[in-house]
């Protein structure tokens, strides 16, 4: 998420040496390579943030002008492609940095200034990396020195992709029609901004008698603000979201918690996503295409809506009969107080405790018993464990003070074998006001190789942040994660070593910058990991015992893996299909009336209540925007490799680092289809996908 955004301090524009003039060489950008390093960069004055933003925006309009000067017949890859590449690493670095600062600052002004500053360098970046000047020095490059240079693939992939993104920006457009595209860009930046901020800022909550919380655990349930009038109150989070939804006896709560929590920032986020969509959509018009989809697919693995919908309609037609199978069990065993709509499907909040209490009946199982075995610091030091051996790294975790919250974390990472630092991987990992409500890693500053002085390759330290809601410990007991709340930890800190790991010597290509239909695929393979017997083994503790979870549950939770696969998958077909219809063909969309449609039209035994705007939180529609479908795609892939990898041994670090080198250390470097079969030997398929589904 954050990795589409960008970073910086006052004190890192001191760190970075600019120097990107003809004849420079490659330089290497932020150095954050202590732990005091690491906690001066993130600004904590609303001045300091001002004023960065102000010198960043200079700094790059000055070296972008000095790239532009430069004569015809002296040009180079070094002194015109590698030079903008290392001004739009700077740019987006500070982008990242006031982006992770808006999600996780407890200060509401600094909060409101790193807004702004978003808004405005992305404006302003707009204006400079989309600039006509820039773009006619770029393509005299391209089409003249560059054709006599003896460029490597990676660099002829890079200017292939740089004049395909050029074009797609509406650069080879008249003047006044590429000035109507840019005005409109900036206009789309201003309310994608304003969009997310409504849903972090969001305070929704329902108030309840301690009676309709029948079900929830004591845990959860002393951890609750009374208000005056002595009742709880339960707020629209993640953790609470869960708790609510799985365990709640009480209908009525379920009921008015689903109410609140689907329409959050609702209806002002509403009007903003169908100004987003039609602004977007005259946006496509102009540069050419048929609609927002079309333009925004054209650079991804799928290439167009077309071959999406085909995806999802084969998707569709592999799982339909299992989410079949699976509504008519449920349907028929529903649990003491729970009924049908007129028209007999499950109503939605009532969904997830029909689910949950089935597996306790059937299988069981309970999770509030698993999650025992899931104390949050036990957990996490497997899941390091893990990660290290198979990626041969080595982690110190130290909590430094003077960062935003005195509860982050930050883990130092190095190569186990060299003991060469890597880079930084923060962790803020609980629930408090005004800060983003979901689970999301980003990566802030890349890694990347470059040359010393000395003439060595070397590789840049990363800096990336894991952001997650995850209740606190109490003094009576720790916090207790569920497989859940597990799996995704381990699906974000895979992200997180691919933007640890993935260093090439462009950062247009560092990182997770990939296909975005490709990006998902390294951290849904890893998901994997916590479904395997020994590796959940390696990650639990009981909190009492310290025993790790015995075969019988293990056994027990590996059954459930594929008990509600065909639901879900139907449901992530369904937020793909709606992400893009309202991209699709027209400007004008009734997003509700599309969501509702396309429920009524896919959705199987699950009744869809009109009175909820989810599309109105669902900030995956303003930064996937039209490609939501990608975590589906990559999902394909991301279980053919996990076939594969598994053959070897989920330890095996041989095999780590083959997937190390061959996959996450190539970042965008080369096209995702390339990669997949160079690591498989083969072509990649959806033979692990449909056992998956059927197992």
């Amino acid at each position: 998420m954050l990795s589409n955004i960008i970073k910086k301090s006052a004190i890192a524009i001191l760190l970075f040496p600019i120097c990107v003039n003809a004849g420079s060489k490659m330089n290497s950008g932020t150095q954050i390579k202590t732990v005091k390093d690491l906690v001066k960069f993130f600004p904590k004055k609303v001045a300091t943030i001002r004023a960065d933003r102000e010198h960043a925006c200079n700094v790059i309009n000055q070296e972008l002008n000095e790239i532009i000067e430069i004569p015809a017949n002296q040009r180079s890859f070094e002194n015109t492609a590698r030079a903008f590449d290392r001004v739009f690493d700077y740019y987006s670095e500070r982008m990242k940095l006031f982006y992770a600062l808006l999600l996780v600052s407890p200060k509401k002004d600094v909060r409101a200034e790193c807004q702004k500053n978003v808004n405005e360098i992305q404006k302003i970046g707009i204006d400079l990396f989309y600039s006509k000047n820039f773009y006619k020095a770029f393509k005299k490059y391209v089409d003249g020195n560059a054709k006599s240079e003896n460029l490597n693939e990676s660099q002829k992939y890079f200017l292939e992709e740089k004049m395909k993104d050029f074009v797609c920006a509406g650069l080879d457009l008249s003047d006044e029609k590429f000035e109507e595209v840019q005005k409109l860009k900036k206009e789309v930046i201003s309310l994608v901004l304003e969009f997310e901020t409504n849903v972090a800022e969001d305070k929704s909550f329902i108030a309840v008698d301690k009676s309709a919380l029948e079900g929830l655990s004591e845990d959860l349930i002393s951890g609750l603000k009374i208000d005056k009038d002595g009742k709880y109150i339960l707020r629209c989070d993640e953790p609470t979201r869960f708790a609510v939804r799985e365990n709640c006896k009480v209908e009525d709560t379920r009921k008015r918690f689903y109410l609140a929590f689907e329409n959050r920032a609702y209806p002002k986020n509403v009007e903003i996503l169908e100004k987003i969509i039609k602004i977007r959509d005259a946006i496509a018009k102009k540069i050419g295409f048929k609609s927002y989809a079309h333009l925004e697919l054209n650079s991804a693995m799928a290439k167009s809506p077309e071959n999406v919908d085909k995806f999802l309609f084969d998707l569709r037609a592999i799982i339909e009969d299992k989410a079949k199978k699976e509504i008519k069990s449920w349907i028929c065993d529903l649990p003491d107080g729970v009924c049908l709509t007129k028209d007999g499907k499950i109503k939605p909040w009532d969904v997830h405790y029909v689910i949950n209490e089935y597996k306790k009946k059937h299988f069981d199982l309970d999770e509030t018993k698993l999650s025992e075995y899931f104390p949050l610091e036990k957990t996490i030091d497997g899941i390091f464990a893990i990660y290290q051996k198979f990626l041969g790294l080595k982690f110190e975790i130290v909590q430094p003070k003077g960062l935003w919250d005195k509860e982050v974390k930050v883990i130092k990472a190095f190569d186990s074998d060299s003991n060469k630092f890597r880079g930084f991987i923060l962790l803020d990992l609980h629930p408090r006001e005004g800060k983003f409500s979901h689970a999301c890693h980003g990566g802030i500053v890349q890694s990347i190789k470059y040359m010393d002085e000395k003439g060595n390759s070397v590789i840049r330290p990363s800096v990336a942040i894991i952001i997650a809601n995850y209740p606190k410990s109490t003094k009576d007991k720790p916090a207790l994660l569920k497989h859940d709340d597990v799996t995704c930890l381990f699906h974000e800190f895979g992200h997180a070593m691919h933007f640890l790991l993935g260093s090439t010597d462009l950062a247009s290509f560092s990182s997770e910058a990939t296909k975005i239909d490709f990006s998902e695929m390294p951290s849904q393979m890893f998901e994997e990991w916590m479904w395997d017997k020994e590796m959940l083994k390696k990650v639990s503790s009981h909190y009492k015992t310290g025993e790790p979870l015995p075969d019988d549950l293990i056994d027990k939770k590996v059954k459930l893996k594929n008990f509600d696969m065909g639901f879900f998958i139907n449901r992530q077909a369904i937020l793909a299909s709606i992400s893009l219809n309202i991209y699709g063909e027209g400007a004008v969309k009734e997003t509700s009336k599309i969501v509702e449609d396309l429920y009524d039209k896919y959705s199987i035994g699950i009744a869809y209540e009109p009175q909820t705007h989810d599309q109105a939180s669902f900030g995956h529609l303003v930064g996937y925007d039209s490609a939501y479908y990608c975590y589906m795609w990559s999902f394909v892939y991301s279980l053919d490799l996990f076939d594969f990898i598994k053959k070897h041994g989920l330890l095996d670090q041989k095999m780590g680092r083959k997937f190390a080198d061959e996959i996450l250390a190539k970042g965008g470097s080369v096209d995702p289809n390339i990669l997949l079969e160079n690591f498989l030997g083969r072509k990649p398929n959806m033979d692990a996908l449909i056992k998956e589904i059927n197992a």
